[in-house]
This record gives structure tokens, C-alpha cells and sequence, in this order.
């Protein structure tokens, strides 16, 4: 894949950050009842920011937990049988009580939509929140179910063929790059 732009540094992506804090916030009138829940890789780290953010703004801990959906992807399904099996344990980590919260799902990029249906799924095992919202750093269409986010750092038009990639280094990001195929 060749790099086509650079499309957030370091300043960039945590402005988008602080004022994505800010909405939620907002929108949830103060930090009380809100849960975060990283989508593992990317949204992860992403939370923890987010997290971090709120802190500093509200001074209250906003607890942070990690979803994995390896089990509940409807792309991953082994295509002899209906029922799936997965190859690797859940490897989820969600220590906190989500019934009656506002649980904000976080993702480094949206696309298709499939990966927040699968996280819907896998969150609702979890118990019965009284909203789930979608935060994502890089919007970039493509949709194929009907799924928005609620916030959104920067919506980024692409081909098909071109992918967005956040580079994360331990809690802070470095880059959002875009990538396409060799021309």
C-alpha cells in the first residue's frame, strides 16, 4: 500500500479528542452515568484518552473497559456451518456495572458498520445500558448498515480501495494516515 496523505498528526487528533469530551459531556449532562467501552485494537487506547480527558475537565473517573468481537463478526463465520465457533477466547474487559449507564462505544475508524453491529451484540451481554453511543476518531463511509456516530473527530471521503490507519503509540496517538494501492 502507498501513502497517499497525512491526515491528522499528534496536535490534530488531540484536539478532535478534547473536543469529542466535550460533546459527551454535553450530551450526557456531566460524566456521572458514563461508561466508556474501547472496541479492541484501536478503540482502546482511544477511550483511555478520551477518559483522561474527562478527567481533567470534570474531575471524575470515567471507568474504561475493552470489548472484543472476534465472536460476534458476521464475517467470520465458517461458512459450512450457521453455528461459530471461535478460534480464540473472548478476551473482553468490562469490571463495571453497564445497566442503566450511558455507554459510549469507541473506535479509531468507522466504515462499513459491521464492527459497531457485532460490538452492539457483544455489549448487550453485558446488561441493559440506558443509551449506547458511538464514538469514532475517523469517520470514512462506506456503509453498509445503518449506523452513525454520534462523534466524530474528522469524516474522511475515500475509495473503496484506499484504508485509514491510526498509529497509536502506548496512550497517545502519532498519525492517521491514508493508504491506497500501488499505482
Amino acid at each position: 500500500m502507498k501513502l497517499r496523505a497525512n491526515l491528522m498528526n499528534p496536535d490534530e487528533i488531540n484536539r478532535a479528542l478534547k473536543r469529542i469530551s466535550h460533546q459527551i459531556l454535553e450530551r450526557n449532562q456531566g460524566a456521572e452515568q458514563i461508561v466508556l467501552v474501547g472496541i479492541k485494537r484501536g478503540g482502546l487506547p482511544l477511550a483511555e484518552i478520551l477518559s483522561a480527558n474527562i478527567m481533567a475537565i470534570e474531575g471524575v473517573a470515567v471507568p474504561v473497559g475493552e470489548l472484543d468481537i472476534t465472536r460476534y463478526r458476521d464475517d467470520r463465520r465458517k461458512e459450512t456451518s450457521e453455528s461459530y465457533e471461535p478460534e480464540e477466547a473472548d478476551t473482553s474487559c468490562i469490571p463495571f456495572d453497564i445497566n442503566g449507564r450511558h455507554v459510549i462505544l469507541v473506535d479509531d475508524v468507522l466504515s462499513t458498520g459491521r464492527t459497531v453491529r457485532a460490538a452492539l451484540d457483544a455489549v448487550s451481554t453485558y446488561g441493559r445500558a440506558s443509551t449506547i453511543q458511538l464514538a469514532v476518531l475517523i469517520d470514512r463511509g462506506h456503509r453498509e448498515l445503518p449506523v452513525r456516530a454520534d462523534y466524530v473527530g474528522k469524516n474522511v471521503p475515500t475509495s473503496k480501495s484506499e484504508f485509514v490507519e491510526v498509529h497509536l503509540e502506548s496512550e497517545s496517538c502519532t498519525g492517521v494516515l491514508l493508504l491506497g494501492p500501488e499505482e
